[in-house]
């Protein structure tokens, strides 16, 4: 299994929206992908502008087949939906043993 984490930052007032838009449009996108198995999202207590993700895929190679249009798609869709800006601060991965 492997794990994928996105920070994120974004104005606080907005975390909440943030965290719902997320669920409908990247959530239910990824769970149509062989391989996801689920998602956790974090909140920092002492940052509320502060969101984390933390996905879980059976394998690297089913997460990283994904096509990048269908991606670039469901990016695009999510940012229509939140109308707000945020930046994606951290992008890692690993391996769990």
């Amino acid at each position: 299994m492997v794990i994928e984490l996105l920070k994120f930052k974004l104005a606080p007032e907005h975390r909440e929206r943030f965290i719902l838009v997320d669920a409908d449009i990247w959530t239910s996108s990824l769970a149509k992908y062989p391989g996801f198995i689920d998602k956790q999202v974090w909140i920092n207590p002492h940052d509320q502008g502060e969101v984390i993700m933390i996905i879980s895929w059976l394998q690297r190679d089913l997460w990283k087949s994904i096509p990048l249009a269908d991606l670039q798609q469901i990016n695009r869709e999510f940012d229509a939906k939140f109308g707000f800006e945020y930046v994606m601060v951290e992008s890692s991965e690993y391996e769990v043993v």
